[in-house]
């Protein structure tokens, strides 16, 4: 089983920064994707950043120049490092992964971590 596990949400006032952090365990053979996501006004998660294994990245139009994705590969965890932050990123984050997974349980695999919340202050 693949588990996933985000850290590094808090509280900062508008115009701060914070830096969200996403780790993948178990049983990995490869991660195709990973991305951030969190809640949207008419879909459940909204993409926010996404990396592949290629290290292409896409971002919503609402974060582009502010907000940067990148991934480490070996250590299977992507980090978000967010800046300028404004009151209307006040929200959870939701790291997803995909991938594929290896020993007696192989196939792909699609797992959504808990969550971390991230506060801005205005």
């Amino acid at each position: 089983q693949v588990q996933v596990v985000e850290s590094g949400g808090g509280s900062v006032q508008a115009g701060g920064s914070l830096s969200l952090s996403c780790a993948a365990s178990g049983q990995i053979f490869s991660i195709s994707a990973m991305g951030w996501y969190r809640p949207g006004p008419t879909i459940r998660r909204e993409l926010v950043a996404s990396i592949d294994n290629s290290g292409h990245t896409e971002y919503a139009d609402s974060v582009k120049g502010r907000f940067t994705i990148s991934r480490d590969n070996v250590k299977n965890t992507a980090t978000l490092q967010m800046n300028s932050l404004k009151a209307e990123d006040s929200v959870v984050y939701y790291c997803h992964v995909r991938g594929y997974s290896g020993g007696p349980s192989s196939g792909s695999f699609d797992v959504w971590g808990l969550g971390t919340q991230v506060t801005v202050s205005s």
